[in-house]
């Protein structure tokens, strides 16, 4: 705290007859005075070593004294005041001694105020002017004078009290605050003063706080009677419930003539309309004035303001009382029905007023029934969608196909979404009957493509049977307004008669992936629902039941409570008579199905395997085993069964999806976590080739 600030001035000296610029202050050799040097004492309140070490920029940072002072101001050549009393603050900055004088803004001073000397270093008034402003040349009650300007201190904040007698300054007294006599006199006279013009102060602002952004919407008709048609014109009344202010917007129809405009009402207070009809300019004021001495005193009157308003005319508003579901509301001369309002508008009349009946007013008839659209019919050229889109604009577009159904049913990974069926030509041609074609129906686009199966020694070049598109139904007329039908895969499932362009099949058969898809969706394939399939065999079985035990039992002559399908397919078509189709009882079959688990020789697989990978010229086992070990972040050497097969996947291996799952759970762990390692190694047909084909040691079953 005690730090001390000297002012080094300069002065021409000569050393060895040069002449030099040296400080005043700077002794001689020794430390000795030179002659005619005055030493300045170096004082502090504080001894050495109290204190902080800090730099003065850093244990002063922000710490500024402030004090109250005022100054007094010659006013030549004014007779209402010979001087001016100005008050001000003065700031001693602790972090560099600056000092600033600011003025505070008094309203219609007149004077410019603000900042009267800006922040630095002051000088001492004469004989010291080669020293400075310090903190000890502070004080209360003292004068100080900045640039030949007396500054009277009157006071201090408590900060500056603290810290001065932390200095071990004693403070004085307070002075007294005088007061401006122009300034006092001025003060006089506003206060005797009334404003010539009575005001009424109308506050407003509770009102808008509470329903700012509150407005009630209520939907309304105006029969003009001077229309040509007569015809209903509608509107929307919008009531602001922060300034009790209306406006009203016409809703235009499309193609009516009208001109569209921004408002029918712009936004203001709806004035009831008088029985005598509008008032004159003039007669509505806001305030009531009265002359009290009339012509009396020289045809100068004198007006107060009537607070009782007596004689004023008061105009009635439109509030949110007035208005309500039926009302009848007058605009400027226009009768408005409220027909209806919004749900806000609702909820705010049955929380205020308890209104509970809101049914709106019907004022238009129901729009008549749209004609139904007549297309006419098929010419041939091009397909139905596309004849069909010239008949619905004058701009004909492309038919829209199912963009969202494509999305869903394209082929996902493993799932193809392709339903293939195995099918027969029914003819009773020898050659065509053992034909045995795939018919495969994509659900992604409702298409069907046909192959045939290639077989030796027929004669018949084997291939694309029909080239995949959309397929009519058969017995459809050609040239009609209605759009075709078409197959769908609901039309599709084993023992199916179908006709494909004159050609009829019968669907046989139908893969695994067929199956499993009909039986997941089965609600919409109810050839393979098994509750619809149970609910119908028991109406029909139920009176059989004995006849269908002995056939169980001669069929199951070892009580083994199992049988062939054969024997199972036959007795269900014996007691169904033909109601039930072929997929009907394959559903059934699976349903009740004894599958057992095959148990494969791992040497054989990994034989297969490797035979494949081979024929593939698939050598990137490396890449893959790299792949394997960073996605096992543990570092553990097993790695879930789904996150193996997904990579193995993604390296486009040359196996059947069953052959690579198998090989998965033969290197599984008895967590269920395969071993990728010894998957790999296995794999490897380089390093680790396993001869021909080994004995299976267990056969299959």
């Amino acid at each position: 705290i005690g730090k001390e600030k000297f002012h080094k001035s300069q002065h021409w000296g000569y050393c060895n007859n040069v002449a030099m610029l040296v400080g005043e202050d700077k002794p001689g050799i020794g430390g000795e005075p030179l002659p005619g040097q005055k030493l300045k004492p170096e004082y502090s309140v504080f001894p050495k070593g109290m204190g902080s070490d800090a730099p003065a920029w850093v244990a002063f940072d922000k710490q500024v004294l402030s004090f109250d002072a005022y100054f007094e101001e010659e006013v030549p050549d004014k007779n209402q005041e010979l001087y001016r009393i100005r008050h001000c603050k003065i700031y001693f900055y602790l972090e560099d001694d600056t000092i600033q004088v600011i003025e505070p803004h008094v309203k219609n001073s007149g004077i410019t105020q603000g900042t009267i000397v800006r922040r630095h270093r002051i000088p001492l008034p004469p004989p010291h002017e080669d020293q400075f402003y310090t903190i000890d040349h502070f004080n209360i009650n003292i004068e100080v004078i900045l640039y030949a300007r007396r500054y009277k201190i009157i006071d201090c904040d408590q900060f500056t009290k603290n810290f001065l007698r932390k200095m071990g300054v004693r403070l004085n007294p307070p002075a007294d605050r005088p007061d401006d006599p122009y300034t006092k006199e001025r003060q006089k006279i506003l206060d005797s003063m009334k404003p010539l013009h009575p005001y009424e102060r109308i506050d407003t602002l509770k009102q808008f706080l509470e329903h700012d952004g509150q407005v009630l919407r209520f939907f309304c008709v105006w029969d003009d009677p001077e229309s040509m048609f007569h015809d209903p014109r509608e509107l929307v009344l919008h009531y602001y419930l922060s300034d009790d202010t209306i406006d009203i917007k016409e809703i235009i129809p499309v193609n009516s003539g009208r001109d569209t405009v921004p408002l029918f009402l712009r936004r203001d207070k709806l004035p009831k309309y008088a029985p005598t009809g509008l008032y004159q300019p003039g007669t509505i004021t806001s305030r009531t004035v009265l002359n009290v001495f009339g012509k009396l005193v020289g045809n100068r009157g004198r007006y107060i303001l009537d607070n009782r308003k007596t004689g004023a005319v008061h105009q009635e508003f439109y509030r949110d009382s007035d208005l309500k579901i039926g009302a009848v509301i007058n605009v400027w001369g226009r009768k408005i029905i409220l027909c209806d309002c919004d749900e806000f508008t609702k909820e705010y009349y049955r929380t205020k007023y308890g209104i509970e009946d809101f049914t709106p007013v019907t004022y238009k008839a129901s729009p008549p029934p749209k004609p139904e659209k007549t297309f006419p019919p098929y010419t041939g050229f091009g397909s139905e969608e596309d004849s069909l889109c010239s008949c619905r604009g004058l701009l004909p577009k492309p038919p829209q196909k199912d963009f969202k159904k494509f999305m869903e049913k394209d082929r996902s990974g493993m799932e193809s979404n392709i339903l293939r069926f195995l099918a027969k030509l029914i003819t009773d041609s020898p050659i065509d009957k053992d034909r045995k074609f795939i018919i495969s129906y994509f659900l992604s686009d409702d298409t069907i493509s046909v192959f045939e199966q290639v077989q030796q020694n027929t004669g018949i070049l084997g291939g694309k049977f029909l080239e995949r598109g959309r397929v009519k139904k058969p017995g459809q007329e050609l040239f009609k307004s209605e759009p075709s039908e078409y197959f769908k895969a609901q039309d599709l499932f084993v023992g199916a008669r179908v006709r494909f362009h004159g050609h009829n099949f019968l669907l046989v058969d139908a893969d695994e992936y067929t199956f499993n898809y009909m039986e997941k969706h089965a609600n919409e394939f109810s050839m393979a629902d098994i509750g619809v399939i149970l609910k119908k065999l028991k109406d029909i079985a139920e009176p059989r039941s004995r006849e269908i035990r002995q056939v169980f039992a001669a069929a199951d002559p070892e009580h083994t409570k199992v049988i062939e399908y054969e024997p199972f397919r036959n007795l269900i078509v014996s007691i169904t008579d033909g109601a039930f189709s072929e997929h009907e009882i394959i559903t059934l079959g699976r349903c009740y199905s004894v599958r057992e688990e095959y148990e494969m020789d791992l040497h054989f697989l990994l034989a297969v395997a490797q035979e494949q990978l081979k024929k593939n010229s698939f050598e990137n086992f490396e890449q893959l085993s790299a792949v394997l070990v960073y996605n096992d972040r543990e570092k553990c050497g097993v790695l879930p069964h789904e996150i193996c097969r997904t990579i193995c996947k993604s390296f486009k291996l040359p196996l059947a999806d069953d052959d690579l799952q198998a090989l998965l759970t033969m290197f599984e762990d008895d967590h269920k976590q395969v071993e990728y390692k010894k998957f790999v190694d296995g794999l490897n047909w380089r390093e680790n080739q396993i001869p021909a084909f080994q004995t299976i040691k267990v056969p299959l079953k």
